[in-house]
């Protein structure tokens, strides 16, 4: 092994007694606007790449809050939002520290809030937490240093204590300079205690339950290849479904000190065996996780254990149609949304566009009743009053179903001309709301347009590189995987492309846009399908977006979740 390259994470899975002086470690800190991980942002980052005790480069940069500093955290770090003003904003710098510490271990001092902030990054960001090893040197001095040698852990007093070349004063890259020397008194102190390894160094660590020690040897058994994995009870039942690119590296995680949740302690306090599915690369690994999720809804799971509901913006089936929202979808549904809630947005969206009726009745000729506040407000023409003809109230609902089947654009222009009335009339924070509102409509359009275009697609073949020269194949048929298979560097990949095509599973066309797909399964299978490179191979029917589609407003939608006033990116 070369000293001079830097691991992978599945090499690091591999090398489970790494020793020590091979690891890489990427000291991390962060300044930020307060302590609230979610209301609160970054407004520096700062990291040192080490291994062996050498330094091998380093991360820095103020970051762009787009929010203002509280004058008590500019008394402590010194950031003014003058510094911060022209700097990157969060969804520039978190790819690239994400692409810095691709394959090392994360250090932190006090790496619950460092670490807190980088994973809800990554989920406000939609990108993919990398689930790296854990190291914080706060638990860690506690487990070397004693009472007598330090009246504190804070990381200025132990880099006084251990010597540490550089003093921490708040700003992050010389916090991470800090840190890195405080890491190395402390592997040092460990040295004479038998922690020569990275799988001594985490196992070392303090909260690690005894069921945790005690179970270590159920990953024993498990293949250093990708796929699912299943955590069962005593009486067989699964009490945890994950995957993983490296399945023994992973399960090996939940019996050390990284795995800190208390739900999943208590949940390796109860498992006696863990099951495995080998599957040939990770999507199929990710579509058998869902649909195990779905078929056993494992307690100790939080997400997608319930795929089939979702929920759908329809028309209703009557001669003056109304918006209503519904768990089963028609072919024209708008969807899916994860909550009610969303859902409700979008209608309260779609209403405020066009002037198709808001309330619940079901309308008779025979029987008008009075209109409502709407009509003398002029945004319902009161069918049921009889004021209005089913031919009058048609243009509404094609309106309505243009744009969602992206035929055409005309309501969204609507609510942008609606957007720009507002801001001119310097109602701004009527115009902010109205922008969220546009905006969340457009992502759920484009999205939704996105998956039905390829759940349509009877038959598509896929290939993708596997980073050795080799293919990942995937057969997918209406949104949903029907057999998975690789080719290696070497193997002629049509052959192998033949064979998949003959085994795969028989997938009817089912109801609704996603043809009978979750929309889980099918979001899982897009973003593998325009990522990574993948080509497709072959498709029985084009696949196609409608030309008049959401995704024509991409370029306007960035502009409006990046926008630093309330009234930004309206044209």
């Amino acid at each position: 092994m070369s000293a001079h390259r830097q691991l992978t994470f599945d090499e690091i899975a591999v090398s489970e007694e790494l020793p020590l002086q091979e690891a890489t470690f990427v000291v991390v800190d962060l300044e930020t606007t307060g302590g609230d991980r979610q209301g609160d942002a970054v407004t520096e980052i700062g990291a040192v790449k080490v291994r062996g005790g050498e330094v091998l480069g380093e991360f820095a940069t103020l970051v762009n809050p787009d929010r203002g500093i509280p004058p008590a955290v500019v008394s402590i770090t010194g950031i003014t939002e003058a510094m911060v003003h022209d700097a990157p904003r969060w969804d520039s710098v978190l790819p690239a520290f994400l692409e810095f510490c691709q394959g090392a271990v994360l250090v932190a001092h006090n790496a619950p809030f460092d670490l807190g902030f980088l994973r809800a990054g990554c989920e406000q960001l939609g990108l993919e937490w990398p689930k790296p090893q854990v190291v914080d040197t706060v638990r860690l001095a506690r487990r070397v240093l004693t009472r007598d040698e330090t009246p504190n852990h804070k990381l200025g007093t132990l880099a006084r204590v251990l010597g540490a070349r550089t003093e921490p004063v708040h700003r992050a890259l010389d916090d991470a300079r800090a840190t890195v020397d405080v890491l190395h008194a402390l592997l040092e102190r460990l040295g004479p205690l038998g922690v020569r390894t990275l799988e001594d160094l985490l196992g070392h660590l303090p909260d690690v339950t005894p069921q945790q020690k005690r179970k270590r040897g159920l990953a024993d058994s498990l293949p250093n290849s990708p796929g699912v994995y299943l955590f069962r009870g005593p009486n067989e039942e699964v009490l945890y479904v994950g995957t993983a690119s490296d399945l023994r590296r992973r399960v090996r995680q939940y019996f050390t000190a990284g795995e800190r949740r208390a739900r999943v302690k208590e949940m390796v306090g109860i498992a006696d065996r863990v099951d495995h599915v080998e599957c040939a690369h990770p999507l199929e690994a990710e579509v058998r996780e869902l649909r195990l999720l779905s078929a056993h809804q494992p307690r100790y799971n939080r997400r997608s254990k319930f795929p089939q509901r979702a929920w759908w913006v329809v028309l209703t089936d009557e001669a003056f149609p109304r918006l209503s929202i519904v768990r089963t979808p028609r072919e024209d549904a708008l969807g899916p949304f994860g909550s009610r809630h969303a859902a409700s947005a979008a209608v309260e969206a779609l209403q405020s566009a066009t002037f198709v009726r808001r309330c619940t009745e079901r309308l008779s000729p025979r029987k008008p009743i009075r209109p409502c506040a709407l009509h003398e407000l002029g945004r319902c023409g009161a069918p049921c009053a009889g004021l209005q003809s089913a031919e009058e109230y048609q243009p509404e609902v094609i309106a309505i179903r243009d744009v969602i089947r992206g035929r055409s654009g005309d309501l969204l222009e609507r609510l942008r001309e609606e957007l720009q009335r507002l801001s001119d009339t310097e109602r701004f924070e009527d115009a902010a709301n109205h922008r969220d509102r546009l905006a969340d409509l457009v992502r759920s359009l484009d999205r939704g347009q996105r998956l039905s275009a390829l759940a349509s697609v009877p038959e598509l073949v896929a290939a993708r590189p596997d980073g050795r020269r080799g293919w990942h194949l995937s057969v997918i048929r209406h949104g949903r995987l029907a057999s998975a298979g690789v080719a290696r560097r070497g193997v002629p990949p049509m052959p192998v492309v033949d064979m998949l095509q003959a085994s795969a599973e028989t997938v009817l066309d089912g109801p609704g846009p996603l043809h009978g797909a979750t929309a889980d399964e099918a979001r899982v299978i897009y973003r593998w399908l325009t990522t990574g490179g993948t080509r497709l191979v072959r498709t029985t029917t084009p696949w196609t977006e409608p030309a008049r589609a959401a995704a024509t407003w991409r370029t306007w939608l960035d502009k409006a979740t990046t926008g630093r006033t309330p009234y930004a990116a309206i044209n």
